[in-house]
This record gives structure tokens, sequence and C-alpha cells, in this order.
């Protein structure tokens, strides 16, 4: 990768909402032909349990991504105090409905539900958020093919290739561990022939093992803890990261910042995502392009 001459020098800036937008238009071109040739459209249910402002906000944002693309969506919005059981049967109920081709359900949920049950629960030909233990299992094998890969960590490496940075036989570190994103993006950059290293919590001199680093994937949720001086000029920057951090002049209070200081890395790094307009818009297109796999496969048997 090219390193940067004179201090003008600016990073590219990987646009995840342009980048989201062109996928959502492929997604829709391939809806309107399975709709056409089998009289059937994608189906997704998206399960949310109580009323936490974020959570209805990020189910609100994927409820009209599928209408958008002509996803029809299966809206569950069940009270705070639903019980396990309840629930269970809900996810038993949308796991038999031949319609559904994807189950999503929002969390954090509340406290008295165990969060493991409920998903595991899900049927493996319907878990399109890719977090079924035979998913992350499949994923973590080689060899092996997992239905479904977490929409995050899949928008990340799409990210990627359509920016046409190659992987194979660069040295990748993931900043964070999370079962959510650290993992299975790392996994997914294995596949992709990568030399990978996590950097966590625990790791001793994180900076110099981040300086080495070609590709560099941020999901600590540590607001802007990447510094300029830890990059490698000309790397790829992909910042996962979404914190809020106090801002007066903003109308809110405060401003999303990402795990990268984006003023600072922009004048090393060879590509960066921003946050937000990054990650963000491709973990839903992403959800979009599982379901539409997920109905695929169950239309065209």
């Amino acid at each position: 990768m090219e390193s940067p001459s004179t201090d003008e020098h600016r990073a590219t800036i990987i646009d995840g909402k342009a980048i989201a937008q062109v996928i959502r238009s492929e997604i829709a071109d391939e809806i309107r032909q399975l709709s056409q040739k089998y009289g059937k459209v994608p189906g997704l249910a998206v399960v949310i349990v109580g009323n936490r402002k974020d959570s209805q906000s990020y189910v609100r944002m994927k409820r009209n991504a599928c209408a958008e693309v002509g996803i029809k969506s299966f809206d569950e919005d069940l009270p705070e105090q639903v019980s396990e059981a309840e629930l269970l049967n809900k996810i038993h109920e949308l796991n038999a409905n031949p319609d559904v081709h994807g189950i999503l359900v929002q969390l954090p949920l509340p406290a008295h539900i165990n969060e493991e049950k409920i998903l595991s629960e899900i049927s493996l030909e319907k878990d399109v958020d890719g977090f079924h233990p035979l998913n992350i299992g499949k994923l973590s094998m080689k060899g092996r093919e997992p239905l479904f890969v977490p929409c995050t960590p899949k928008g990340c490496l799409e990210l990627l290739s359509r920016s046409g940075i190659s992987i194979k036989g660069k040295k990748a570190v993931v900043v964070g561990r999370s079962n959510i994103v650290g993992l299975p993006v790392a996994m997914l950059l294995l596949h992709a022939n990568a030399t990978v290293t996590i950097v966590h919590s625990c790791s001793q001199d994180p900076e110099q093992t981040i300086r080495e680093a070609d590709i560099v994937i941020a999901a600590a949720g540590q607001a802007m803890m990447i510094k300029g001086s830890w990059i490698k000029p000309g790397a790829a920057v992909i910042d996962v990261g979404t914190n809020a951090v106090d801002d007066k002049s903003k109308k809110s209070g405060y401003r999303l910042v990402g795990d990268v200081d984006f003023d600072e890395v922009c004048k090393v790094a060879g590509w960066i995502t921003p946050v937000p307009g990054g990650v963000g818009p491709m973990t839903v297109a992403m959800l979009l392009r599982n379901t539409l796999d997920g109905a695929k496969g169950a239309i065209e048997q």
C-alpha cells in the first residue's frame, strides 16, 4: 500500500451509505425477479420486547428497509412483561410459518428472559442474524459453510471488497473480541486468507500490534481510542464503534464518534469508514441480503 507523501494526505473515505444503497437496489431487483417467477417474496419477522427507545428506532429502521426492497415484514411487538414461555411460543410459531424466511429478535431482552435460550430456538434456516451456535460453529471451521454470517462482520468484509482492498496475505488486526463483531469478523478475515491478530483489553502493547496492520477493524466500544500514530501509513481502517460523546453544540447534547480518532487517522490511513455512515448502513443491507438468501433457499427448492 502506498504511504502518504505530504501533510496534505487524506484517506479515501469508504462511503458505507452509498455502498449499502447499491446493495439494496441489487436486492430489490432480485426480489422482483423472485416474485415474477414464483409469486412469492421474502418475509422477515422482527421481534421486539418492551419499549427501549434505541431498540425501537433500530427496529423501525429495519422494517422501513424491508419495505423499500420488497421484503414482507412480520411485526411482533411484545410487552416488557411477556413471559419467556410466551416468547418461545412466538418463536416456534414463526419457525413454522412458511412465509417467514428470517427471524430477528432485537437485543437486549428484558432481564427475566434468557437470551441464549431464545436465540438457540430460532430455526437454523431462519437465523438471518447468523448467531445460532451451528452457524457460528461452521464459521469457525475450515472448509465449512455457515448458512448465514452475522450481518455487521459480513458488512465489514463487503466494504473492503467493494472498495477494491485485497485481504489475501495481508496483516489484519481486529480490536475487540465480542461475539457480535470481533470474533466473527476475525474468522471471516481468516477465511479470506489474511493473517489475523485480535487485540483486546488484556493485550500488551496494543498500539504496536495495530501499527503493523494493513487492515484494522475496530470494534472495542471505546470512543476515539485508536490514534493516528497507531496506524500504518496507507492501512485500511474499518470503524465499527458507535459511541455517544458530549457535544453542547448539538441539539441532542451529544454526537456519535467511532473507536477511531477520525481526524487524526484520516491523515495516515489509505482508507477509512466514517461514523456515522460507514458500517451502520451495511449491517441493515446484510440483514436484507441474508433474508433474501434464506427465501431463495426455501422458495427455489
